[in-house]
């Protein structure tokens, strides 16, 4: 991936785990581990700090997937509210408050980030809510917006386009670049929704 960065595929564990370990070995030479849907790419300061971590790459053991259980989560109140509640319920033959309390009955951790700055891809989701995105994308999704798409559940940070289908909203703000950290969630991170 360039002089400075590699890709990791065929990690052999889930990629936040794998990052986390990696971080845990405090490498010399890196800048950024960021972990994807099932690749981790490895961001170095220079070519040569790339070399000796590319060698170290093998001895990385994934971090024990039980630490998330012991941190607290970040509960982020949800009005049940979205758009698609109704034609999820439909779709999996559940009741309207059986999604609700599937939904916010789970524990996430944030896998991976990407699509927008605070957009965090949320593992976690309960089978009987795997559904895939919409047909046809909405123009535009509100800020604040809880949705699922295949095995993930995510916030959307602010007002996009996109294609997952609509839970609720909250008023949590997602993504400050006043605040530090500016997001809210992080890989790694522990979540539940909580009903508001």
């Amino acid at each position: 991936m360039g002089p400075r960065a590699v890709l990791i595929e065929d990690l052999g564990a889930d990629p936040a785990d794998w990052a986390d370990g990696l971080r845990g070995m405090s490498l010399a030479g890196v800048t950024e581990v960021v972990p994807a849907a099932n690749t981790v790419l490895v961001n170095c300061a220079d070519p040569r700090s790339l070399a000796q971590v590319r060698e170290r790459l093998a001895t990385v053991r994934a971090a024990d997937p039980a630490r998330r259980a012991s941190a607290a989560p970040i509960e982020i109140p949800v009005r049940y509210d979205g758009e698609d509640l109704e034609l999820v319920a439909n779709s999996t033959g559940l009741a309207v408050d059986d999604v609700v309390a599937i939904h916010s009955g789970a524990e996430y951790f944030v896998a991976f980030c990407g699509f927008a700055p605070g957009f965090g891809y949320l593992r976690g989701l309960d089978p009987r809510l795997h559904l895939p995105r919409r047909a046809t994308p909405r123009t535009r999704v509100p800020a604040g917006s809880v949705a699922i798409a295949a095995d993930y559940t995510a916030v959307y940070p602010r007002a996009s386009p996109g294609g997952w289908l609509l839970l609720g909203t909250t008023a949590n703000v997602m993504f400050d670049p006043d605040r530090s950290p500016p997001a809210l969630l992080e890989p790694g991170a522990h979540v539940r929704f909580v009903v508001s």
